[in-house]
């Protein structure tokens, strides 16, 4: 019986091949679940009035690490699931803020996919867009991953 849900095999992607998530909104309770979760306790994403004094922007700012760890989850519900292996490496670029109430989405171009030494394993880049509901890029950023062959 096949299981439905299951990622690419590293082999299955090639250079230059796109995609896209489906979005997620953010909202306050993802906010403060994050920032008390992790300890990013400070005033900018805790305190209304601090941020009215304060921020040099309008809006209730979510932690840049908040929405590269929702686009991660985006991204592994639609390609990784059960044939990642290991998140390696990334490069990130922070582009613009997301705010609460924003809604993002993560655009997908592999980069590179290339058998390993060992076994049937690739290893797999892409660069990835997070994009918010205005079209803008919010986030950039290239994860390199271990993945499972098909043989695995």
């Amino acid at each position: 019986m096949q299981l439905l849900g299951t990622g690419f095999y590293w082999d299955e992607l090639e250079v230059g091949a796109q995609y896209q998530t489906y979005g997620r909104t953010i909202t306050e309770t993802d906010l403060i679940n994050f920032v008390t979760g992790t300890g990013m306790l400070e005033s900018l994403f805790l305190d209304a009035e601090y941020r009215k004094r304060h921020s040099a922007m309008e809006g209730q700012a979510a932690p840049a690490l908040l929405v590269l760890s929702f686009a991660e989850g985006l991204v592994l519900n639609c390609t990784s699931q059960a044939t990642g292996l290991a998140f390696l490496n990334m490069e990130m670029d922070v582009k613009l803020p997301v705010f609460v109430g924003d809604t993002i989405h993560v655009e997908i171009e592999v980069s590179e996919a290339r058998k390993t030494s060992k076994s049937d394993r690739g290893l797999v880049k892409t660069r990835n867009r997070i994009v918010n509901q205005r079209g803008e890029t919010v986030i950039e950023y290239s994860p390199q991953r271990l993945m499972e062959g098909h043989a695995g």
